[in-house]
């Protein structure tokens, strides 16, 4: 069991069938959430929709099963790369140890969009744990087809 990280072969193909929309929220796009995985979790590019299986138990007040939602920073093309993005997450008020993420679209059937690991357990006692994304630019967002 491991958490690879990985574009999700399903999200792949869900882009070239026009299935999922990274349009900002506000703008008609799809929303998307964000859900913690332990280290046991079986995570990659097979992955393809939510699962409760290795998700973090439900902490404190501010982590609940299925995660909570993003920010989208709708879509960007810089010199022959599109991208997208996500606003930094925090998860406050949280005693947990997570090892990877899974961002999924909740407006098409809960489908996987990206698997991220962490590169180690990271963990939060009492306190906040926040997902810091990358800047929105073609050379650092967290998706990005070239």
């Amino acid at each position: 069991m491991a958490i690879t990280q990985a574009l999700p072969n399903s999200f792949k193909k869900q882009l070239l069938d026009g299935d999922q929309d990274f349009s900002t929220a506000g703008a008609g796009g799809d929303k998307f959430k964000l859900a913690l995985y332990v280290s046991t979790a079986t995570l990659g590019a097979a992955t393809t929709s939510y699962t409760t299986s290795g998700e973090v138990s439900a902490s404190g007040t501010g982590y609940t099963t299925t995660g909570l939602p993003l920010v989208n920073s709708g879509t960007s093309v810089v010199s022959t790369v599109a991208f997208t993005d996500f606003a930094d997450l925090s998860f406050q008020n949280v005693t947990l140890t997570a090892r990877g993420a899974l961002i999924y679209n909740t407006s098409f059937s809960n489908s996987a969009v990206a698997v991220l690991n962490f590169g180690a357990d990271k963990t939060a006692t009492s306190g906040t744990f926040t997902i810091q994304f990358p800047a929105f630019t073609s050379s650092a967002a967290i998706i990005r087809i070239s």
